[in-house]
């Protein structure tokens, strides 16, 4: 594998995204070292290469990626892999609001806690949580899945349209059209086959202990509130 290393310190981000821009066409893999959680790096990249940005992410990060494989070693701000249409994003540490916002395809993972509006208007691929998620996760969610491995905060669904959001812990409570549902055996086959791939190893009796939130009614309603479906 052909891999290179470029140094971000005391670059722009239109610099360095032109850099590796460059270099995806090229290498298999590049290293990103010193990024100081830069905003916006690797805006746009539509190549499938391997990188590694060793340290924390600024906003934006991977956003409207397609294709390739990004581990960030430390943290990221808000709204990384918005709007991804494929490819795979791993943060080691938390990250801030709207994770995978819009995505479109792909798996996004944060290994620790997430701020507000994760998953919001996403439509399909899946969004792993290793900690905690904020106020209002799945917001006007079109398809895809959201797990959370433990706790997740108000109005959780809110305006959930299509799609799940598995959760581990403790649902705060719900948005306007989620409803909660005991998963079933093929949602526990689904979760058993998934979260191992990513390093999360549960015990046996764990993924009986996940619920999952699902729209009420197919069709999203405003103003008063009700069951019809």
């Amino acid at each position: 594998m052909q891999e290179i290393v470029i140094d971000a310190n005391a670059k722009e981000p239109r610099e360095i995204n032109r850099a590796i821009k460059k270099a995806a066409k090229e290498y298999d893999k590049i290293i990103i070292k010193n990024p100081n959680a830069m905003h916006y790096m690797l805006a746009g990249l539509t190549d499938p290469v391997e990188i590694v940005i060793e340290g924390s992410a600024g906003y934006f990060a991977a956003t409207m990626i397609n294709g390739a494989k990004v581990h960030i070693t430390e943290n990221a701000g808000w709204f990384p892999a918005d709007n991804m249409t494929g490819g795979e994003v791993i943060i080691d540490g938390a990250a801030g609001d709207g994770v995978g916002q819009g995505i479109y395809d792909g798996t996004v993972v944060v290994r620790r806690n997430v701020g507000s509006r994760t998953g919001e208007i996403m439509k399909n691929g899946t969004i792993i949580v290793g900690g905690n998620s904020g106020f209002m996760s799945g917001l006007f969610m079109m398809g895809g899945r959201i797990i959370v491995l433990g706790d997740i905060s108000d109005d959780a669904g809110e305006s959930i349209i299509r799609g799940t959001i598995y959760v581990l812990g403790d649902i705060k409570s719900l948005g306007k059209n989620a409803k909660i549902e005991e998963v079933d055996d093929e949602d526990k086959k689904e979760l058993k086959e998934l979260l191992p791939t990513y390093g999360f190893e549960l015990e046996e009796g764990k993924y009986d202990e996940f619920r999952k939130i699902v729209p009420r009614s197919k069709r999203p309603f405003y103003g008063k509130d009700t069951e019809e479906g």
